[in-house]
């Protein structure tokens, strides 16, 4: 397994990326009347996620870093809502219903790095050592 070095080095920061980039593909196509509506709230929804992992990777201690991907995946669900109402109003068509594929993929990644990063904690905590009464 590769080191993780930085946040790029993150398969779910990778991951989050490219779906930020398929939403700013998709919302392109969206009705110009909704370019500062739904288009634009969506895709700063979508840039919101890897930010976010980014950022928390870039905190110092743990608790900072599961806070952040916590956040990442407050967005990730608000993302899928805003797609949800895209889907809603007619403005996904059958090609661009992959981004639900995606957002599930980040989402099982995200899942995945917090149940590690807890159960590191975890360990952590149960290796501390018991400091002396005297």
């Amino acid at each position: 397994m590769p080191q993780i070095i930085s946040f790029r080095d993150l398969q779910c920061w990778q991951k989050a990326l490219d779906l930020a980039e398929l939403v700013y593909a998709i919302t392109e196509k969206y009705p110009r009347h909704e370019r500062f509506g739904l288009s634009s709230h969506t895709r700063k929804t979508a840039v919101s996620v890897p930010s976010n992992i980014a950022e928390g990777r870039g905190r110092f201690g743990l608790e900072g870093f599961l806070y952040h991907l916590s956040v990442a995946n407050g967005s990730l669900g608000e993302l899928e809502t805003q797609l949800l109402i895209s889907e809603r109003l007619g403005y996904l068509d059958q090609e661009n219903r992959q981004v639900f594929d995606r957002t599930a993929e980040v989402h099982r990644l995200l899942a995945g790095m917090v149940r590690a990063l807890r159960a590191k904690q975890a360990a952590a905590v149960t290796r501390k050592p018991i400091a002396n009464s005297r």
